[in-house]
C-alpha cells in the first residue's frame, strides 16, 4: 500500500475517484438488498400465503442474496485483477526486451496529449529513469493504485451492505400491522432507496436528486413486476 504524500490543491474539496471501487460495490449491494428483498416479500405476499411463509422467504432471500452478492463480486473483481496482473507482466517483459520501443511509445502518448515533441521526450525519459513500469502502467494502460481491482474489499462491501439494506424491508414485514404487509414493505423500501441514492451521491460527490430518482424508479419497477407475478400465481393457484 502506498501513502499519498502529494499536497492537495483543494483539501476542502477532495476528489472522489479513489472511492469508486468500494463505493460501487457498496451501492450495488445495498440497492440489490433493498430491491431484491422488498420485491421478494411483495411478490410472495401478493400470492397470499401465510405470514410465516412470507418471513421465511424473506430471511432465505436475505441470506442467499448476501452470499451471492459477495461471491459474485469476489469472482468478477478477481477476473479483473487477473487481467491487470497479466497486463503488468506483459508490460514488464516488453520493457526488458525492447526498452527503446517502449520509450518511443511513451513519447507518442504524451505528444497525443498535447505536449510538444521535445517536451514529450524529456518527460518520457525522466519518468522512465524514475519508474519505467509505473509510467507505462499509468499512462499506457490506465492502471493506478487507487483504481486497481480489490476482490476482497468488493466482496465484503457488497455482502455487508446487501445484508444491512435488505434487512429494512424484512423488518418492515415483521412489524407490519395486520393487513398492511405489502403497503408497509413498499413504503419502507422506497424510503430506503431514496436514502441510499442520497448517501451514495454524497459519498461520490454526484448530484443527489438524479441519484435518488434513478434508484426509486428502477426499484419501483422491479417491485411492481414482482408483485404482479405474485398476484398472477396467487389467482391461478
Amino acid at each position: 500500500m502506498t501513502l499519498n504524500t502529494h499536497p492537495e490543491a483543494h483539501p476542502d474539496d477532495p476528489h472522489y475517484i479513489s472511492r469508486s471501487g468500494w463505493l460501487r460495490a457498496a451501492v450495488l449491494g445495498a440497492n440489490d438488498g433493498i430491491v431484491s428483498i422488498g420485491s421478494l416479500i411483495a411478490g410472495v405476499a401478493a400470492a397470499d400465503p401465510g405470514p410465516q411463509a412470507v418471513l421465511i422467504a424473506g430471511v432465505a432471500g436475505l441470506v442467499a442474496g448476501a452470499m451471492s452478492m459477495a461471491a459474485g463480486e469476489y469472482v468478477s473483481v478477481s477476473s479483473q485483477a487477473d487481467i491487470e496482473r497479466a497486463d503488468i507482466h506483459r508490460e514488464r517483459r516488453a520493457l526488458h526486451a525492447d526498452p527503446e520501443i517502449e520509450l518511443e511509445e511513451l513519447i507518442a502518448i504524451y505528444e497525443a496529449r498535447g505536449l510538444a515533441p521535445d517536451t514529450a521526450r524529456l518527460v518520457a525519459v525522466e519518468l522512465t529513469e524514475h519508474d519505467a513500469l509505473g509510467a507505462h502502467l499509468r499512462d499506457e494502460l490506465g492502471l493506478t493504485d487507487e483504481l486497481s481491482a480489490r476482490p476482497l474489499q468488493a466482496a465484503v462491501a457488497s455482502g455487508v451492505t446487501f445484508t444491512a439494506a435488505g434487512a429494512l424491508p424484512l423488518l418492515a414485514a415483521i412489524f407490519a400491522p395486520e393487513g398492511m404487509l405489502i403497503a408497509s414493505v413498499l413504503v419502507v423500501t422506497l424510503i430506503a432507496l431514496a436514502l441510499l441514492g442520497a448517501v451514495g451521491a454524497r459519498a461520490g460527490g454526484a448530484p443527489v436528486r438524479r441519484a435518488v430518482l434513478r434508484v426509486i424508479c428502477w426499484g419501483s419497477a422491479a417491485m411492481a413486476i414482482t408483485w404482479a407475478v405474485g398476484v398472477i400465481f396467487g389467482i391461478t393457484a
